[in-house]
């Protein structure tokens, strides 16, 4: 038998837990890439990819300006570059295997021993360069001639010393190219393949098990405008590995709704109507550059977040967009007077408005208003606080899951929460906010089984819509005229 003879100490587990808060502004967004200007080992086809920076991302996935064709780039022009956030989670599912076509042997023009294919999307792996005064003869790579990239990401044959090109003034030169335009609604919702390998919004799944990271936001620009996109975006959006939450950034296409009174009727037809979807029209520009609004929105968002610790629980409202315009797909400005703008946003539309301090987006409703007006599903910030609030629990108390079902985990549970929240109140994060044990709502029968149940309520501030000012006529200053 141990004999302990002097003093000594042991230790317990903190009984109060650290709360461990979601990432409520994480974008994840899927569409195009131009992967044949990635510098990585595969190219990234269906595979989330998790990007702290404007380098990385370019390196995995490529970047080009053509937004309509590369829709992935587009979104890393918004938010690396004007809103200056991060991380961003990207899934391409553009296939360089299928989504691809085949140029047939052209001439191209050696200028300094150069020649320059003014194509985008050309595949390194597919070129081939035969001489154009004896047809029969291909020429070999790294032997007769390299193979690179410019800025623009047009490739560029050059000559070798010492290869077979020799005195050759003109090129054949032949290759594959990607095709986005190949790239349909299917690719976008995905699915399971003849593998069993999860594609497109599937993937979704595969966030927090990769990353350790909880969706907050979902978007597929250039895609969103199908209403079948946007119907599994928004289903994806919910119970997330069975627990999370997240909510959708939705467009409405501007190439069919051209006037902005068309609008209500063309998301109410297409059920761009839940809860959990905030459907947007028109898009904007900045110098020249066309941006969907689910990819600026999502900036105004990350950013309105950053600026409080976090917390969503400041309405992406009257921020501010890296805009100069509001245009039509093909480029025909839009003007909204506040009055238009109101009328869109009391139908569950974000707009944008230019009206005081520059432009800014317009609206506070999900897509479930005007015919759903509960708070907790109609407002964007009070959505997404419920999200973040249930979201921070799970990752919070995860690790008590299969500890013994007694008194000390209730209070531990309880406690934590309930400080946790008094803690987001204080900050202003909250109204008010506490968790409850109840024995009602824990029958014998359950607790045997055990199942546990706390009752969360909490009390998200409201966006401040309406300020209004009365203005009277006071008779009693012209007593100041005489004195």
């Amino acid at each position: 038998m141990e004999i302990n003879h002097g003093v000594s100490g042991s230790e317990e587990a903190t009984s109060l837990l650290t709360p461990v808060e979601s990432t409520a502004s994480l974008p994840v967004v899927f569409g195009t890439a131009p992967v044949n200007l990635s510098t990585g080992a595969t190219f990234p086809v269906n595979v989330p990819v998790l990007c702290y920076s404007f380098p990385a991302a370019d390196k995995s996935f490529g970047y080009s300006d053509d937004f309509a064709k590369y829709t992935l780039s587009e979104f890393m022009d918004s938010h690396y570059r004007l809103f200056n956030l991060s991380p961003v989670v990207f899934v391409n599912v553009l296939d360089p295997a299928t989504h691809k076509k085949t140029v047939a042997p052209a001439g191209a023009p050696l200028v300094q021993g150069m020649a320059t294919i003014k194509v985008e999307g050309i595949l390194k792996g597919s070129v081939v360069v035969k001489s154009t005064t004896t047809p029969d003869t291909t020429y070999v790579l790294d032997t007769d001639y390299t193979l690179s990239f410019d800025d623009e990401g047009y490739l560029v044959v050059s000559v070798k010393s010492g290869g077979s090109i020799g005195s050759e003034t003109t090129l054949q030169v032949g290759y594959d190219m990607l095709d986005p335009a190949a790239v349909d609604s299917s690719d976008i919702i995905g699915g399971v393949d003849v593998n069993g390998k999860l594609t497109g919004l599937e993937l979704i799944k595969q966030v927090f098990p990769r990353f350790g990271l909880v969706p907050g936001l979902i978007l597929a620009p250039g895609y969103s405008e199908d209403p079948l996109v946007a119907a599994v975006m928004t289903a994806k959006a919910s119970m997330i590995n069975g627990v999370f939450n997240a909510i959708a950034l939705t467009d409405l296409p501007t190439d069919e709704i051209m006037q902005y009174a068309d609008a209500p009727a063309w998301k109410n037809s297409n059920n761009y109507t839940n809860t959990r979807q905030v459907p947007c029209w028109p898009m904007v520009s900045m110098s020249g550059k066309k941006y969907r609004f689910s990819t600026q929105l999502a900036g105004a968002i990350g950013a309105t977040d950053a600026a409080n610790n976090g917390i969503p629980f400041a309405s992406p409202s009257n921020k501010a967009l890296k805009a100069n315009a509001a245009v039509l797909q093909d480029g025909t400005e839009v003007f909204l007077g506040l009055e238009e703008a109101n009328y869109l946003n009391t139908q569950g539309i974000m707009t944008a408005l230019n009206f005081i301090g520059g432009w800014k987006t317009w609206g506070n409703y999900t897509g479930a208003f005007p015919a759903v007006t509960d708070p907790k599903d109609s407002l964007i910030p009070v959505r997404r606080m419920f999200d973040f609030v249930i979201n921070s629990l799970i990752l919070t108390y995860w690790n008590k899951v299969d500890d013994p079902t007694n008194r000390r985990l209730i209070e531990t549970v309880t406690d934590g929460a309930n400080i946790w929240l008094n803690g987001l109140t204080s900050s202003g994060y909250l109204l008010g906010g506490r968790v409850e044990f109840r024995r009602e709502d824990n029958p014998d029968t359950e607790l045997m089984a055990g199942r546990i149940k706390f009752r969360v309520f909490l009390t998200p501030p409201s966006p401040a819509q309406s300020i209004s000012f009365v203005l009277e006529y006071d008779t009693s200053y012209l007593a100041a005229l005489a004195a």
